[in-house]
């Protein structure tokens, strides 16, 4: 499986009244595999939204490579969904066929097993019946998970997906993440932890106030880049005393 390129030319967003995002340049190549990081505040989540047409842009352009909005998969922060909705897990995966059917395409036995195979391949194979309410925070997460896999999108774009789960659930996530590289889809994640950016992404991309640096993982993460950035998370210690010798 493999999207064209897609283009950011002089993109500008904005939200809240201002711009997060000014003037970016770059390519997600095909098939590629790009973290995104940065500061609180410098426009990640809505990169994202604006890559899967949620969002317009102020200014610029997003190149899409011949694809339609429909072909991206955005699994959000929180997954916007009322954990307190009386739906079981099952329903919540079958919920990705939408994407496919349209809002009123009618979700049948085929959609219920792929939903089921998908619970599997994220390590919940007997909580389809389960409400979501039951749930704790790392095996929601699988659920959402397991509905971006029924997506079976070209492009898949990840929120933070890791924030509030533990080290096994991330591993098994992570897993999940590369077979979809592995497949050829084009996949961006927003991400905190440099130290997973620096031994799973063979891309970041770097958000900040003043500017934004996009490359080679090992060329961009550098203490000279993330000054420039501005970026504020919490940094493996050889990079906090490289950032500190070059202050």
């Amino acid at each position: 499986m493999r999207s064209g390129p897609i283009r950011l030319t002089n993109l500008t967003l904005r939200r809240g009244g201002r711009d997060v995002v000014r003037g970016l340049n770059g390519v997600f190549a095909s098939g590629s595999l790009t973290a995104i990081a940065g500061a609180n505040g410098a426009g990640k989540s809505t990169l994202l939204q604006a890559l899967c047409g949620l969002l317009p842009p102020a200014a610029g352009r997003i190149d899409r490579g011949g694809l339609d909005p429909r072909d991206f998969a955005l699994l959000p922060q929180d997954g916007r969904l009322d954990r307190s909705f009386p739906i079981s897990c099952r329903d919540v995966v079958a919920l990705g066929w939408t994407g496919h059917l349209g809002l009123f395409g009618r979700i049948g036995p085929a959609h219920y097993a792929a939903a089921d195979r998908a619970l599997a391949a994220v390590g919940l194979p007997d909580l389809g019946d389960r409400p979501i309410g039951e749930l704790s925070a790392g095996q929601f997460q699988r659920v959402l998970f397991a509905r971006t896999i029924v997506r079976d999108a070209q492009v898949v774009l990840l929120d933070e997906p890791f924030s509030a789960v533990d080290a096994a659930t991330e591993a098994d996530l992570m897993a999940i993440v590369q077979d979809w590289h592995r497949q050829g889809r084009t996949v961006a994640v927003v991400l905190h932890d440099l130290d997973l950016i620096q031994s799973s992404f063979p891309e970041v991309l770097l958000l900040g106030e003043h500017g934004a640096v996009w490359g080679a993982t090992a060329t961009v993460l550098t203490a000279h880049a993330m000054r420039d950035v501005h970026l504020r998370v919490r940094l493996p210690g050889a990079m906090a005393g490289a950032m500190e010798a070059a202050a």
